[in-house]
């Protein structure tokens, strides 16, 4: 079987960030261009030199901080366009030039008013052009799918005899659907004599939501180069999304056989997140691959499912994007079997009687609230097994700190049974060397998995409340919770109140496993 590697052109520092209020300053774009590179995109299309000194800046810093992947710039088919691409690109290890001319016919009749001929000399002028400056050149007819297809295979005949080395065919205004789109392409690779010497590749916008099905089609049609971005921003109804197009060709192997990329696709949702965040662009819940939803599951039917073998309603694991695990959503449609199960995570063992009550509990009160948070969990089934018992009670707290020199420390007394231990311990902060004195007298190592502090009453003596959660030496999850005026005591309360739960699970389950059977 024949492999064939597609590389992954990233416009989101271009295209991307012409999506309304996406503006993105230079020292941003290299975070982000930075991280496509650990991601292992092909092409980063850094800017649009031309267009501002900002951006000629920006193509600047990102081909001077990028290494491994190639960096392009965007041009018309204008000399001081390419001029200006290539002053920008000279200190990229892999500069690409890539220049730009519209050829669809609304195009030359409104646009440019221009006819075909010297649509034609204009782009092979303006490759030949490019060709003296890098050995990398571009070439887009802007509003190809628009375009006659006697004419485009003209041109890209044309362009690649200049010395084009990719020839990018743009659905411009996302007017193609799939069938039509992969027939453009295959209708290129038939009818462009010298098409084996360039990359075809394909840029498609998202106006009819089909930028990525276009794109899959067009791969499928022979197409070696796909352009998109980090959570299908760009332009209007944005462009094809880049995660979508990896893990479409990932995960359908058997339809793309032997089609493969070059991305790191476990860094997916760290540079959606980070892209999110830098263009304040939120990404919809239900947004495919990298959505807080994507791996979300609350139909109880489904949870079943999921729990029994993950396969049965997840086509992804999601550690092949960067989630940690599929997520089991506690609402009114979710089973028992979902909640024993969230339940455990949490760090209670009920038998099953009890859980039977606390998941008609969790049924009441989810039919009243949209979410049902872990902590209206925790508190249905605390009032089910009752109180824990209270192994560690604290009895003294002490906190010294503040800024350097001085050294957070914590002075404890903890009663355990009717004998009180004392014990001081330094730490990162107050609540840190909190917890190691702690620690230090219970004698069980504990990790901090969670924690988070509200305010229960208002007002500068309000109530707040620590809520925890750690990880038992033996690998369970436990809770905690605090509360007092004072937070680094609330915090000391809620980590007392932790191991009070992992003592007397442990208890419990030695005594299970004495108890004689009858």
């Amino acid at each position: 079987m024949k492999k064939r590697i597609i590389k992954i052109f990233d416009t989101t520092l271009r295209d991307g960030e012409q999506s309304p209020g996406a503006s993105l300053d230079a020292e941003e774009k290299v975070e982000i261009a930075v991280q496509l590179e650990k991601m292992k995109v092909d092409v980063i299309e850094a800017g649009f030199s031309i267009s501002s000194p900002g951006d000629f800046h920006s193509v600047e810093l990102v081909a001077k901080n990028v290494k491994n992947s190639a960096v392009a710039a965007l041009a018309r088919s204008i000399q001081k366009d390419i001029d200006a691409a290539y002053e920008s690109l000279k200190k990229a290890v892999s500069p690409r030039i890539h220049v730009f001319l519209a050829t669809s016919k609304i195009h030359r009749e409104y646009k440019l008013k221009k006819a075909q001929e010297e649509i034609l000399k204009l782009a092979v002028d303006a490759v030949r052009y490019a060709k003296k400056k890098v050995p990398d050149v571009q070439f887009s007819p802007e509003d190809a799918s628009r375009t006659e297809l006697v004419f485009l295979a003209r041109v890209v005949e044309a362009v690649i005899d200049a010395g084009a080395t990719t020839v990018n065919i743009p659905d411009t205004v996302g007017y193609s659907i799939p069938e039509e789109f992969g027939g453009i392409i295959r209708y290129l690779m038939e009818n462009v004599s010298n098409i084996d010497k360039a990359v075809i590749a394909v840029h498609c916008h998202n106006d009819l939501g089909l930028a990525v099905a276009n794109s899959l089609a067009a791969i499928r049609a022979g197409a070696g180069q796909v352009e998109c971005t980090v959570n299908g921003i760009g332009e209007r109804a944005g462009n094809a999304s880049l995660e979508e197009i990896v893990m479409g060709i990932k995960t359908r192997k058997d339809f793309f056989e032997g089609v493969m990329t070059n991305i790191d696709s476990t860094m997916i949702l760290k540079t959606s997140k980070l892209v999110s965040r830098l263009t304040n662009i939120f990404v919809q819940p239900n947004k495919a691959i990298v959505g807080s939803n994507a791996f979300a599951h609350e139909s109880g039917i489904h949870q079943d499912g999921i729990l029994k073998k993950r396969e049965t309603y997840e086509i992804i694991d999601p550690r092949e994007v960067g989630f940690s695990e599929s997520k089991l959503v506690l609402g009114k449609h979710s089973g028992r079997h979902a909640f024993r199960e969230h339940v455990e995570k949490l760090g209670f063992r009920l038998p099953e009687e009890k859980i039977e009550k606390a998941f008609e509990g969790f049924k009441s009160l989810a039919d009243k609230k949209k979410t049902v948070y872990d902590e209206d969990i925790i508190a249905i089934v605390e009032d089910e097994i009752g109180n824990v018992p209270e192994i560690f009670h604290l009895e003294y707290l002490s906190v010294t700190s503040g800024s350097r020199p001085n050294i957070p420390t914590a002075t404890v007394k903890v009663r355990k049974d009717k004998d009180v231990y004392q014990d001081a311990a330094c730490g990162d902060g107050p609540v840190d060397a909190t917890y190691k004195a702690i620690e230090r007298i219970s004698g069980i190592q504990v990790e901090l998995v969670d924690y988070s502090i509200k305010s229960v009453t208002r007002g500068k003596d309000a109530l707040g409340e620590v809520s925890l959660k750690v990880r038992s030496p033996r690998g369970s999850i436990f809770t905690g919770r605090g509360t007092s005026t004072d937070i680094i005591e609330a915090s000391a309360q809620a980590f007392i109140n932790a191991l009070n739960k992992i003592v007397s699970y442990e208890k419990e389950k030695t005594k299970r496993k004495t108890s004689p059977k009858l």
